[in-house]
């Protein structure tokens, strides 16, 4: 810091005890103006320990200030890298949204602590200023799906820099069954999972179809109108295969072909909670394609998943692992464990093997997706 800096330094800071002990509100307010000019004009060349200075005399003076000079604070620190962060983060906790919105929205000095912090303890409104951030992280995500409302879920959604986790993504899908605009949008999102975008385009409605088609007319043909068709098309879809999905499908075939996948492979995948590798094991195993394979392994019962490991000669224990795995991505009620037990083992093989015939011969009846 410069000698004319550091002199301008100390000048404010006697001003600042004497604003303290003796000033008036209109006093705080000029003298913090003075303090946030001096701050900002000299924030690239501070050390910590200056900011650490500025950041007590900061929340010294806006304790007894009216809140459109906090907002104004907030809103000239807010694009600040350095900004005092302890004061930033009173500023985020404010109860007014006009104090709170540009730090949550903007700041770069709010951590996911923070961020999560006030998620779960401030408003709607709060939530919206911090579903408006440049990044937003799935442990932050997943309080703003789990407390926001639709405001903030499609704010959220609509967001690029937003990640999600496994459980953000699942709570999205079934909030989406009710809310067409955040189906279309869930179902643009390139990250979502492939089962949880299965089950999305299962249960989208003609109209989120037909914005799809509006926002892909290349693929118009892969967007139909009826629910089964457009389930049958969207598995067979480009745009429905991730890159993960790519790689799973990859990883199993190159499993397969070098004679190394077999039941306990699968087992693995599904405890591992691998949807994926599981379909495509279990489809490779089954001698079906991954599309018939998807469909039986969505159906509300379990009775697709005993199918194709019947067929797959698979014992209780992996179809179990399966079942389990199922129901915990899709967030389904349990299954009777017991009750499917006794029809697996009941299941005859030949009558595997005709059901899983009669799904090769729906496919193949079905038209195939335009190229």
């Amino acid at each position: 810091m410069s000698s004319k800096s550091a002199a301008t330094t100390e000048s404010l800071l006697d001003e600042l005890q004497t604003t303290l002990a003796h000033g008036t509100v209109a006093r705080r307010v000029e003298t913090l103006r003075r303090v946030t000019d001096l701050f900002i004009n000299g924030a690239v060349d501070y050390s910590d320990e200056q900011i650490g200075l500025f950041d007590d005399i900061f929340q010294c003076l806006i304790i007894h200030i009216e809140a459109s000079a906090k907002a104004l604070l907030a809103t000239r620190l807010a694009p600040v890298d350095t900004a005092p962060p302890q004061t930033i983060r009173a500023l985020a906790f404010d109860d007014l949204i006009e104090v709170a919105a540009p730090v949550l929205s903007g700041s770069e000095q709010l951590d996911d602590e923070a961020l999560v912090e006030t998620a779960r303890n401030r408003s709607q409104a709060h939530l919206l200023a911090i579903s408006l951030r440049r990044v937003l992280s799935d442990a932050v995500t997943d309080v703003l799906v789990l407390r926001g409302n639709d405001e903030v879920i499609q704010s959220t959604v609509n967001n690029p820099g937003a990640e999600f986790s496994e459980r953000g993504f699942t709570g999205l899908v079934n909030r989406a069954e009710d809310d067409d605009n955040l189906a279309t949008c869930l179902g643009m999102r390139p990250t979502l999972p492939r089962h949880l975008y299965l089950k999305l385009i299962a249960k989208a409605s003609a109209a989120v179809k037909q914005r799809l088609e509006a926002a892909h007319p290349k693929q118009a043909e892969d967007v139909p109108t009826a629910v089964r068709e457009a389930t049958r098309r969207a598995r067979s879809a480009p745009v429905a295969i991730t890159r993960e999905t790519a790689i799973a499908h990859a990883l199993v075939k190159s499993l397969y072909e070098d004679g190394r996948l077999d039941e306990f492979q699968v087992a693995a995948f599904a405890e591992a909670g691998k949807f994926d590798e599981t379909n495509a094991a279990l489809a490779a195993l089954a001698s079906v394609p991954v599309s018939i394979a998807e469909n039986m392994m969505l159906e509300t019962r379990a009775e697709g998943v005993m199918i194709l490991a019947k067929v797959g000669s698979m014992s209780w224990p992996t179809v179990k692992a399966i079942v389990n795995m199922r129901d915990d991505l899709a967030k389904l009620e349990p299954t009777d464990l017991a009750a499917c037990r006794a029809t697996y083992e009941r299941l005859r093989p030949s009558t595997a093997q005709q059901v899983l015939r009669f799904h090769r011969m729906q496919q193949a009846a079905a038209p195939a997706p335009v190229a």
